[in-house]
């Protein structure tokens, strides 16, 4: 059974119009009297007139859909730039099309690639923890593809960038286990290409440097899948518990609340004994038992900016040369001492 729509033609044909003066009255013209226009608007709801994206698409060479690559949609700060993406988008009369890389720079590619067949206006795109070669994406750039990346960004890419402070996160955070007593912190943190790795390790460092205390290197482990794979992060738990540490700094989302359940799983009574600071945007994490300071990222306001970036590109009339790197300030939110 296929739905039937009504469309210009037919409004045209059942008011004794033009197709022509039908398409301008529909979009407000000036030239159209204010009589003809509520007669068009009038009859179009009556029918339940929908304007053909496709034909507009075909005319005016866009398809008003912008692509979205992250690592999952269930992490609660990625969800949450989804929502700041989304506040922008629709209300600039865009719709998104959004896929998951599950971390994997196969998978991210392929769905750059099939949305970029799609026809996409642009792309916002938080880089996977596996993917270290960009070519694919300077060659779609190249080519005119407008891109945005957000949280997880290259180095070498001549675009406009969203991201948090992570360096000032990172000390915060170390900063508060530091005052409140511990001095034997480990950090648990993502895989070592990702800008945000790099970027919330200077900060843990800065923070140790400045209480004088000693950077190991054995007190920070790297989770290449960041914690989506709970036996990578349980096994990176068992090598920290042997260290003794009295707090441990942990640099993502998923990393936060996955080690909680990883240290109870492990040793129970130690988990209770273990300070923990970290990364999340988790709505619930006054409910957390062992309880955390968390660190929280301004992500649908992150959506939000990289958003208005991209479709300032698009809708751009001429190249633009001069780009920039939003850096959004992060918030600690601190529980009582341990």
């Amino acid at each position: 059974m296929r739905f039937e729509t009504s469309t210009i033609k037919d409004i045209a044909k059942a008011l004794g119009l033009s197709t022509s003066t039908v398409s301008r009255a529909l979009r407000d013209r000036y030239e159209i009297s204010e009589e003809t226009k509520k007669l068009v608007l009038a009859y179009a709801e009556k029918v339940n007139y929908r304007a053909n994206p496709i034909a507009r698409s075909l005319k005016e060479r866009r398809s008003y859909s912008i692509g979205i690559i992250v690592s999952e949609i269930a992490n609660n700060f990625f969800s949450q730039v989804i929502n700041g993406i989304e506040s922008i988008a629709y209300d600039r009369d865009y719709h998104v099309i959004i896929s998951q890389s599950h971390e994997s720079y196969k998978q991210e590619k392929l769905n750059v690639e099939h949305l970029a067949s799609r026809s996409i206006d642009g792309l916002l795109i938080a880089l996977s923890s596996e993917t270290q070669d960009i070519d694919y994406l300077r060659s779609l750039y190249a080519k005119g593809l407008p891109i945005v990346f957000f949280d997880r960004v290259p180095k070498d890419f001549e675009t406009h960038k969203v991201i948090a402070n992570n360096f000032k996160g990172s000390f915060d955070a170390t900063e508060h286990l530091i005052l409140s007593g511990k001095r034997t912190i480990a950090h648990l943190t993502n895989s070592e290409n990702l800008s945000i790795t790099k970027e919330r390790l200077e900060g843990y460092k800065a923070a140790l440097v400045k209480y004088h205390i000693e950077f190991k290197p054995e007190l920070v482990k790297y989770c290449q899948h960041g914690g989506m794979h709970s036996a990578e992060l349980e096994q990176a738990v068992k090598e920290l518990l042997p260290l003794n540490p009295d707090g441990i700094f942990i640099s993502s989302d998923r990393l936060t609340t996955g080690c909680i359940m990883a240290l109870k799983k492990t040793n129970p009574e130690v988990a209770h004994k273990i300070a923990i600071a970290g990364f999340t945007n988790s709505n619930l994490v006054e409910l957390f038992n062992p309880s955390l300071t968390s660190v929280k990222q301004p992500a649908f306001e992150m959506g939000q900016v990289a958003t208005e970036l991209l479709i300032s590109m698009i809708e751009a009339k001429r190249p633009i040369t001069e780009f920039e790197t939003k850096v959004l300030d992060t918030e600690l939110v601190k529980m009582a001492k341990r």
